[in-house]
């Protein structure tokens, strides 16, 4: 079954944020071994060229990394999983907040929004 890409971003950039979001939210654990990037762009239903691009982006930013003869594997850098972790969710607050601030709230109207919305979903 193929992975489902839109048209707003790269291909190979969205498979490096999906595999980055289950880094961080440790569905994937540091140290475990990820598939191999023919395994993966079957799953995907991509080029492993285009695979290939997302680990590249994955390995530049220190989420994953290579050993030569054994295949990728998730950072054992928890100190950069955790930075990683408060940048998406700072990046999910801005949008928030903009998203409100256009619908016409204001700061304390956002602020008992989402109160109300953590009380009831909790």
């Amino acid at each position: 079954m193929s992975w489902k890409f839109d048209e707003k971003s790269p291909i190979y950039s969205q498979i490096a944020h999906y595999i980055k979001m289950q880094i961080i939210s440790q569905e994937m654990v540091s140290g475990e071994r990820l598939p191999t990037v023919r395994e993966l762009a079957e799953t995907a239903g991509v080029n492993p060229n285009t695979m290939q691009r997302a680990f590249t982006e994955l390995e530049r930013e220190g989420m994953v990394y290579s050993q030569r003869t054994s295949g990728r594997f998730v950072t054992k850098d928890k100190d950069l999983i955790a930075a990683k972790r408060h940048e998406a969710a700072q990046s999910e607050i801005h949008s928030f907040v903009a998203n409100m601030r256009k619908i016409g709230f204001q700061n304390e109207d956002i602020i008992s929004v989402l109160k109300l919305f953590m009380k009831e979903n909790n």
